[in-house]
Formats: structure tokens, sequence, C-alpha cells
């Protein structure tokens, strides 16, 4: 099935019998063919706890199931699409940058203070965004919005990437994240993220890193 690149805004999608995909509510801009879209607030194959966990983070939209046969067009606010694609790996991505992405893929939630202890939830505090972040774990592609385009940086063991917390988009791999910070405690007093506060990712992997750090 998976994503097409139509532009930088813009991708198609395949939808045949039997298959489904999961897209953020008013991510369709056309299709062709007879194909159905309905509220699912299950949250894909992640099932209950996966709402539950949205809901705690202030991200109750229900997803739209996509089913038939046909073809789909995504895209959402002039933003910028990048397509991941996963085979056995788990992404981690804000659920507000998710467009689309295959029923193939099981979709969860996890409280990022696992990873990065209190820090991890400091981060969540800083960049605005909630203290939970969805995963997408299997073989499919995935569709997430961006600004201003996205770039790829590797993550290697001898090389660890440090990444503004809010030009973050999402990442891959075995990975752990935790937040630094560039500056002493009082000299960020009324500051933002930006060079004050800096995530940390080790491990072997790759995360996505947007141009702009203005907020979906």
């Amino acid at each position: 099935m998976g994503f097409r690149e139509i532009n930088t805004k813009i991708v198609e999608a395949t939808v045949a019998p039997g298959q489904r995909l999961f897209s953020q509510r008013g991510a369709m801009l056309a299709y062709r063919g007879e194909v159905s879209f309905t509220p699912n607030l299950r949250g894909g194959q992640g099932g209950v706890m996966s709402m539950i966990g949205r809901r705690v983070a202030n991200e109750d939209t229900p997803l739209m199931t996509v089913e038939g046969s046909g073809t789909v067009l995504f895209g959402h606010g002039g933003h910028h699409v990048q397509v991941i694609h996963l085979s056995r790996d788990t992404l981690y991505v804000e659920a507000d940058r998710l467009l689309a992405f295959e029923g193939t893929l099981e979709q969860g939630t996890v409280f990022l203070g696992s990873q990065g202890g209190v820090m991890g939830m400091v981060r969540g505090q800083v960049s605005g965004q909630g203290l939970f972040t969805t995963t997408l774990k299997g073989h499919g592609a995935v569709a997430v919005m961006a600004h201003g385009g996205v770039i790829e940086v590797p993550i290697t063991p001898q090389r660890p990437v440090h990444v503004d917390p809010q030009a973050y988009v999402a990442h891959h791999g075995d990975v752990r994240n935790k937040l630094s910070t560039a500056l002493g405690w009082r000299d960020m007093v009324g500051r933002g993220s930006g060079e004050a506060f800096q995530l940390e990712l080790s491990g072997s992997g790759a995360v996505y890193v947007q141009a702009s750090e203005e907020k979906l």
C-alpha cells in the first residue's frame, strides 16, 4: 500500500479491500473510488490504552479509519509532509504531527519520562508538547507533518545528536533521549527552548528535524 509523495505537501495513498489506513481528521484532500472515512476512537491497533494516553495528553481528537478501494490524497494546513518507512522498527512521534499511517502498524502511547526521567518531563513542558508521545511499531509507512521541510539525521553510538526540542519531529531506532541545558538555570528564566535547552539523542537510529521551530 504505502504513500506516494505528490509534492512536498501532499501524499497519495492506495486503499485496497481488506486493508486500512488511519489519518488525522481533516487530512483528506480528495479521493477516487469507493473509499469510506469513519471516526476511530480506539487509536489504530493500540486499543483503549492508546486512547487513554491521548486523552491524558489532551490529544483526544479521533483518528479517521480509511477503508475501501481507491486512492486518497492527504495533506493538512499546508504543512510539509515527510514519509517514513518502518521495517519492524518503532517510530516515536508527537500525535499532532501524524498525518496518516498504515493499519499494519501498532499504535501506542509512551510517557516521555520513561526514557528521559525527570528531564524528559521538563522537555514536554518546555517544548509546549504533552508528556506523552505516540509510538508506531511494525512494518509499514507513516506520513508526518512539519514546518519548512525535514532532514533525517543519523544517530550512531559514537556520535549522539543534539536537537532543539521544538525542532524535533520524530525518531526511530534503539535511541535514548535526555534533555540537557546549555545555560545555567538563572540564565533560562523567561526563555523558551531554543539554545537554552538541547534534546540529546544517543544510540543507533535516526532523528527527523524540521527547518522551523514553529508549532503545529
